[in-house]
């Protein structure tokens, strides 16, 4: 029996089924179905998506227009466009932060590379268009501002620190309000005070992701995020090499213990392959981390090459050009890309139930 030629409201109901990234829920219901255009079987469709979703603007694009293809294959072209779509962030937690994804990357020791890849995640979702803010929560050795090359004390508003404006960022540290050199020391109510304090008191504005770069080790930082936030998840830093390793699987350990969703894991300093001949040296082992994190069953962001131009431009402030170099932009991007469909898979999965106002 041939298949019956569709119309727009067939087309319009089957929508009903196709989910938006961010939220999890349809995409007819969230009204994002800003246009649909239906002559002698050719298809458009402008579907609306956040800015929060813009890493996902090409392959949610490709998904819609196989999802259509799929259920009526005898339109003979179908046609997607990605328009804007306002959403702003709603208020979450008891200090009432405006953003839509909060994320703790954290390490279970020191050395790792952890600030790095905060500091990378956070500028690979604004690359792709996010609004996004950087909290360098690691108090003792903030070291968020040396990496984006900022040094500005920040300025408070009505009684609101404004954060400071670092390569398209929205960045709050410790450092910025500690003289160079000197130490923080501090017990654990007084750490608690600051993180409390940096978030609550800090004119974030409206963002999409708002990273937390945490403090090495399995502290109680983490149990204070859990009470003030809910986080969407942590991602946590490893090496391959097994010691290494055995501290990631603490601090996977830690997060969860607190019920923390852990979104994945990286591995930093992967391997080095030589500018000169081309050659693969994996100095510090390879691929541990990816082996640990299917048999925790965390997902595996990616990994990092050991690159000099990524340690040069971390210790110039300039670790925004990372994105600029065909060396580690791939890696990079990647992993910003993975952390992405990490938070998006669960909310398919648990789809936002709709807000509803209080009469």
């Amino acid at each position: 029996m041939a298949e019956s030629r569709p119309n727009e409201d067939a087309i319009r109901q089957a929508l009903h089924d196709f989910p938006d990234p961010e939220t999890g829920r349809s995409i007819v219901q969230l009204q994002q179905v800003h246009g649909l255009q239906l002559a002698d079987d050719r298809l458009r469709v402008d579907l609306g998506l956040t800015s929060f979703a813009a890493p996902l603007r090409e392959e949610t694009r490709a998904e819609l227009e196989s999802f259509i293809r799929g259920h009526f294959p005898s339109l003979q072209e179908v046609e997607v466009r990605v328009v804007p779509h306002d959403r702003p962030a709603e208020r979450i937690g008891e200090i009432g932060i405006t953003s839509k994804a909060v994320v703790a990357v954290g390490s279970g020791k020191g050395g790792v590379g952890k600030s790095t890849i905060a500091a990378t995640i956070a500028l690979g979702l604004k690359n792709s268009g996010c609004k996004v803010g950087l909290l360098d929560a690691d108090v003792y050795g903030p070291s968020i501002p040396h990496l984006l090359g900022v040094n500005e004390r920040p300025q408070a508003v009505e009684r609101k620190l404004q954060p400071v404006l670092a390569s398209g960022l929205r960045v709050m540290s410790m450092g910025f309000l500690v003289p160079p050199g000197e130490a923080v020391v501090w017990r654990g109510p007084m750490l608690h005070g600051a993180i409390t304090q940096f978030l609550r008191d800090t004119e974030w504005g409206d963002l999409d992701y708002l990273i937390i770069d945490m403090p090495p080790g399995t502290g109680d930082i983490a149990l204070t995020l859990s009470q003030l936030l809910p986080l969407s998840g942590a991602v946590v830093v490893c090496t391959p090499q097994d010691v290494a390793l055995l501290d990631a699987v603490k601090a996977i350990a830690m997060f969860r213990k607190v019920h923390i969703d852990v979104l994945g894991l990286v591995e930093n300093m992967s391997f080095f392959e030589c500018p000169g001949c081309g050659n693969r040296y994996e100095i510090f082992g390879h691929g541990g981390a990816k082996r640990r994190a299917a048999e925790l069953d965390v997902p595996f962001l990616g990994e990092v090459p050991i690159n000099v131009n990524l340690r040069i431009r971390g210790d110039e402030g300039t670790t925004a050009a990372n994105f600029d170099d065909e060396v580690t932009a791939g890696h990079l991007n990647a992993i910003c890309l993975a952390l992405v469909k990490s938070i998006t898979a669960g909310r398919r999965e648990s789809p936002a139930l709709p807000s509803l106002s209080v009469l």
